[in-house]
């Protein structure tokens, strides 16, 4: 974890943050003063890695009622989403920071998720899964413990909501699928009215899983925390692990649990990559 960004040279402009977890990268833009209101062209430029800052989602962090701050997710194409679990340790590492404490809460979407400071790692309550079909959503009625959905090589799935939608498929070889194909086809299939995050996973015994990720609206990343969470509960589901497991990811390691409160725990570290400043956020509008 690097939280040590160093201000000196400042420049003109709106400041953001640039922060990864395990890859899965985040422009942070700090709208708790003015209440900062960026349009779905204004993020889709950020994220662009040809023309803009480059990054999978945009994060605005904004006043909160409820919690130590409220954090606004979009996706690489503008679109908005309600999770984003390795945004929420990213943010959680910041206001751990600047407040020099152990614990904070960040509202989101989804709810209020709680961040602690664990070593070296960042970890963060993600909540109860949401398992019922409306509830992913999906169109109608389906078992969502095991899918009725065939796609390619990909079958019976399971299907949770983790603040977003995610569907879970177990494979012999995450190599062996061809995600970038079959990753669209999936995220927009007519039973997911609300799109869906689409995982790949690999068993590798002791609780190891292998774990690859097309993110709605973002495509292939190198990981994500929210699809993460999915993963350990449809895992624990289909009895591969014991509510328990180390989630390797093409950006590394996730360290998951699903606890007995039903709540699901992930531990990660996060990355400071540099602060910069934006003079043209007005011209993307």
């Amino acid at each position: 974890m690097e939280n040590t960004p160093d201000d000196s040279g400042c420049d003109s402009g709106r400041k953001f943050r640039k922060m990864h977890g395990l890859g899965n990268d985040f422009v942070i833009f700090d709208g708790r003063a003015d209440q900062l209101d960026l349009t779905a062209d204004q993020a889709r430029h950020i994220a662009g890695r040809n023309r803009g800052i480059g990054c999978d989602q945009v994060i605005t962090i904004l006043p909160s009622a409820k919690a130590d701050a409220f954090m606004r997710i979009q996706n690489a194409d503008g679109s908005e989403v309600n999770a984003c679990g390795n945004a929420a340790r990213c943010v959680g590492d910041i206001l751990l920071a600047e407040g020099d404490v152990q614990k904070v809460t960040i509202e989101t979407g989804a709810g209020i998720l709680t961040t602690v400071q664990d070593g070296d790692l960042i970890t963060v309550d993600m909540g109860k899964p949401r398992r019922a079909w409306h509830e992913i959503p999906l169109s109608q009625n389906m078992n969502t413990d095991n899918l009725d959905l065939t796609v390619g090589p990909l079958s019976n799935p399971v299907a949770v909501n983790m603040g977003n939608p995610h569907v879970i498929f177990f494979v012999n070889d995450v190599n062996a699928i061809a995600l970038h194909d079959l990753g669209p086809e999936i995220e927009n299939y007519e039973i997911f009215p609300e799109r869906a995050n689409v995982s790949i996973v690999e068993d590798r015994g002791d609780g190891h899983l292998r774990h690859r990720v097309w993110e709605r609206g973002a495509g292939i990343t190198s990981a994500c925390g929210s699809a993460a969470c999915a993963v350990i509960v449809a895992a624990s589901l289909r009895n591969i692990v014991a509510r328990k497991a180390t989630i390797e990811m093409d950006g590394g390691l996730l360290y998951m649990t699903w606890d007995n409160d039903g709540h699901v725990q992930m531990s990660g570290g996060v990355t400071y990559v540099y602060d910069g400043y934006l003079t043209d956020l007005d011209e993307m509008s």
